[in-house]
């Protein structure tokens, strides 16, 4: 076992985009294995990053409580047990939950009941990708919030993200037109190839609006919203009466040092009757068992395609943060660690 804790420390709330100063780098102590029953001691493997990670660093109430200012940065991952005092976790499980920033993080008998063993033979990586909270987040908010129906047009922005890439199967495999709406060529074309969407929209090189309004005049039945602003307004003015929006996240905000305008034409939810609803994932932990029969089915069956941007090294994984909020990531971002011994 490594002599040092590497950690990333939550150094200031950011105003705005996350910046270098938002973290420090510092080295402590690993914490020692003389554990207390119940306590369990996890080496991180993989780290996960998500779009939700900025909402934490906000001083203000949401379904998780903020980071707190001197301590590793949050982030979901994958671990391996290297000490134990709890028997359903024995010294070597690899598991799933909040790592945190640091190689080694020391759970008590009440956090450690958070962890999750990954089910045998599961690559860490695509417990991450394939079988994580995204592709959760996607299963329920599509399946269960949208309720999506044989014939209907979904809209999908952050369609090449790992959410909006499972939404966008999700819908095919219910019978639905699927439109994506990504950035740049790249992310388009495997929209088209790998997930069978049948229309894009590159937001970078394209008018929305414009584009909306040629392929979905008034007619978008059900839209998966991952980013909110500007592509919101633009999708409210083609749904059709009585069509669903589900918001999963709003990612063009997220890093405003001032909370944008709303979108001006909220009047359409009244006049076309349209009903909008919020999620989130963790409602639905109960019933993962659901998702890892059924989708994991699905992704056997090679029926869901999922990809992952793997970076490397401790010292990038700041810059691995910045990747994902610059939209440079191609498929789910995860940054790997180690591998289990």
């Amino acid at each position: 076992m490594s002599e040092k804790n590497r950690q990333w420390i939550f150094n200031e709330r950011p105003k705005g985009f996350v910046s270098d100063s938002t973290f420090r780098y510092q080295e402590a102590p690993v914490p020692q294995p003389n554990l207390e029953a119940g306590e369990v001691l996890v080496k991180t493997l993989y780290l996960s990053f998500d779009p939700a990670m900025r909402g934490w660093m906000d001083d203000k109430p949401s379904y998780l409580p903020p980071v707190e200012l001197g301590t590793p940065m949050r982030a979901s991952g994958i671990g391996q047990v290297v000490a134990s005092q709890r028997d359903d976790l024995p010294e070597g499980t690899l598991v799933m939950g909040f790592m945190n920033w640091q190689d080694y993080s020391l759970y008590d008998a009440n956090s450690a009941g958070s962890l999750s063993a990954l089910p045998a033979g599961t690559p860490p990586a695509m417990a991450l990708s394939a079988f994580g909270g995204t592709s959760m987040t996607a299963y329920f908010g599509l399946l269960d919030v949208g309720q999506p129906k044989a014939g209907e047009t979904v809209l999908v922005s952050g369609a090449a993200g790992a959410t909006g890439s499972v939404v966008c199967q999700l819908a095919k495999l219910k019978g639905c037109r699927v439109i994506g709406i990504a950035g740049g060529k790249e992310k388009c074309d495997w929209l088209k190839a790998e997930c069978g969407v049948d229309d894009t929209i590159d937001y970078r090189s394209e008018d929305v609006g414009e584009r909306l309004a040629a392929l979905a005049p008034m007619s978008i039945d059900l839209f998966f919203d991952n980013v909110g602003g500007e592509i919101l307004e633009a999708a409210l003015d083609q749904m059709a009466d009585h069509s669903r929006i589900v918001l999963c996240g709003a990612i063009a905000g997220y890093n405003d040092s001032e909370p944008s305008p709303g979108p001006r034409n909220l009047m359409n939810i009244i006049a076309r009757r349209i009903r909008m609803e919020g999620f989130i994932m963790l409602d639905y932990l109960h019933r993962i068992e659901e998702f890892q029969s059924e989708f994991g089915t699905w992704v056997l069956e090679g029926k869901i395609k999922t990809r992952e941007d793997i970076q490397e090294g401790f010292e990038n994984i700041p810059a691995t943060l910045h990747r994902l909020f610059e939209g440079r990531n191609q498929g789910k971002q995860l940054l790997k660690l180690a591998d289990p011994v």
